[in-house]
């Protein structure tokens, strides 16, 4: 399974994002704050039931011998020159994702299209989430090549769980990002950076506390589950001083300056005029149905295999 930040983390991260915009666009944006973050998670729930979704959510930097822009060029097309398409999507595509999403973004701001806007916004929050996992950048994606199995999940959804509440995600007012291409390779390769203390950090507390302290059992809606110990996860979380909380605050601003950034390039609209939409029943209906088709498309695919 390719690594994803957890719903709550997603979640949490498309809503604070949305009190790093200015005036013009807060009002919209707050109004419908709860379908941003309820919808931060629909490119997960899509990712198996929807062709080609899988690889917008990762890139295995390690999976190319040199990553310089000669080499690794940061325009999709470039790169499928070099590498071919399907080459790019089995090493993953979410840099350039990022850009065209940003791109689908403006044109739904343009067209003053509230639906789109809503539903693109909250799919460019989780691409630009993910691009700021660590273990989203490498192959080794859930420590399967280093006898750390689970880490993923254990770094971006328990840890965020355990202690997101003390966070600051006081990030500052949104800023405009002169190249959105630029800015989303830095994402990547800043992650990329932590991903060694990711893996070792887990490594040495493990050697030093044993496999029976490293895990508990804990009561989740009605079923025992084996999950890693509190104990072990406090410990964990401070020896990597602070790492999942800038990477969360990373996240947030990131996805502030993005959503602003393309309003600014769609003429900054006037979003005053647009907040009090709300979707009829056929287009709720619409957005029931879309969701419950991902789930019959992935039970489906899971009995073919």
């Amino acid at each position: 399974m390719a690594p994803t930040w957890g719903f709550f983390a997603h979640q949490q991260i498309n809503r604070l994002s949305v009190f790093t915009l200015p005036t013009d666009m807060m009002h919209f944006f707050k109004k419908h704050i709860g379908f941003l973050a309820d919808n931060a998670v629909n490119p997960d729930k899509r990712r198996y039931a929807v062709v080609g979704e899988a690889p917008r959510h990762f890139i295995d930097l390690d999976a190319y011998p040199d990553t310089s822009v000669a080499t690794l060029p940061r325009f999709y097309k470039e790169a499928t020159a070099r590498y071919g398409e399907d080459s790019l999507a089995l090493h993953g595509l979410v840099p350039w994702q990022i850009q065209l999403t940003k791109y689908q973004l403006t044109e739904a701001f343009k067209q003053r299209d509230v639906r789109r806007i809503l539903r693109v916004a909250a799919d460019l929050g989780h691409y630009i989430a993910d691009a700021n996992v660590p273990l989203h950048t490498t192959r080794n994606y859930n420590g399967q090549l280093t006898n750390q199995q689970g880490i993923h999940g254990f770094w971006e959804s328990r840890l965020p769980e355990l202690f997101s509440t003390d966070y600051d995600f006081l990030t500052g007012q949104a800023e405009y990002v002169y190249s959105p291409q630029k800015a989303a390779w830095r994402a990547v390769f800043n992650a990329n950076a932590a991903l060694d203390s990711v893996l070792y950090v887990e490594q040495q507390l493990t050697s030093e506390v044993g496999e029976t302290r490293k895990y508990g059992f804990e009561e989740r809606n009605g079923i025992t589950a084996k999950v890693y110990s509190a104990d072990f996860s406090r410990q964990y979380h401070e020896r990597l001083r602070g790492q999942v909380e800038r990477q969360m605050r990373a996240s947030v601003k990131m996805v502030g300056d993005f959503w602003y950034t393309c309003w600014v390039d769609a003429g900054q609209p006037d979003l005053r005029a647009l907040a009090n939409y709300q979707l009829t029943d056929q287009e709720q209906k619409e957005e029931v149905e879309e969701k419950k088709s991902w789930l019959k498309r992935l039970f489906s695919a899971r009995e073919e295999n």
